[in-house]
């Protein structure tokens, strides 16, 4: 069995070599995935498809080079804390910015049940406008 903690650093491992379905492989059928409130794509998607289509395909759509890179993945039990720099050029605006973000995910047998994200969306929406 996976451990919680490997399946988050799975995830962005994956997010690291564009690997959508290694991406989503960590997410429970059930996940309830927020972005936050100010960020383009705010709102909770429920289950992967959901989070693929509403979250990871528009970002790549929106965001031309829309990377994460991620400085410290905790271990809080059950609970597990990323935290990390979002980077990318809006596609329309051609503006680009760099904004900290945290991501608390929610974890039950080495699946995401729940995950919100937490980002400096001022710097995400002056890129966008």
């Amino acid at each position: 069995m996976t451990s919680d903690l490997d399946a988050v650093r799975a995830h962005y491992a994956a997010s690291d070599r564009g690997d959508l379905d290694g991406m989503l492989a960590v997410l429970a059928p059930e996940v309830r995935w927020t972005e936050a409130a100010g960020f383009p794509l705010a709102g909770t998607y429920v289950g992967p498809a959901a989070v693929a289509d509403g979250v990871f395909r528009r970002l790549a759509e929106d965001f031309d080079g829309f990377s994460l890179t991620v400085d410290e993945v905790l271990d809080a039990g059950g609970r597990i804390v990323g935290v990390g720099t979002y980077r990318g050029t809006n596609r329309s605006t051609g503006k680009a910015f760099e904004a900290r973000v945290v991501h608390l995910w929610r974890m039950e047998d080495g699946h995401a049940v729940a995950f919100e994200q937490v980002a400096d969306t001022a710097l995400v929406q002056a890129a966008s406008a």
